[in-house]
């Protein structure tokens, strides 16, 4: 299968991360904050959060105030399924599931929803650091 173009991913205009969480430590956080840092308009979406770094968070994509081009997973795969099916009915156009989020079915849907879909193992930090 072929996987997604990076590229593409990161010259989005707005990116959500599913998965953002207020943890610090955790990579959900990290994604989030490293988003934000490199300027780029970014969104936290997280069911159980109300604020995560000073930002409203969303509990799903369809509360946004707008649909970001750009979403980056944080979940396990189980959850990673949900977030794709909202994904391809908001018409997100590019996904990237980080390292533990990969699910096999729902990179198959986004694929066929002819989403840009990057599920390789890759992960956001290392671009962004060296971006």
């Amino acid at each position: 299968m072929q996987n997604g173009n990076t590229d593409q991913f990161l010259a989005s205009r707005t990116y959500a991360v599913a998965g953002a969480s207020h943890h610090r430590h955790k990579y959900g956080n990290k994604v989030f904050r490293a988003l934000l840092d490199a300027g780029r308009e970014t969104y936290p979406l997280n069911p159980a959060q109300d604020e995560i770094e000073g930002h409203q968070a969303y509990a799903a994509i369809a509360e946004m105030p707008l649909v970001p081009e750009a979403l980056s997973i944080i979940t396990p795969p189980m959850v990673t399924r949900r977030v794709i099916a909202d994904a391809i009915d908001a018409g997100i156009k590019h996904v990237w599931m980080q390292p533990g989020a990969e699910d096999a079915k729902a990179s198959e849907a986004a694929r066929e929803a002819g989403i840009n879909v990057i599920d390789n193992g890759s992960c956001i930090l290392v671009l962004l650091a060296i971006g």
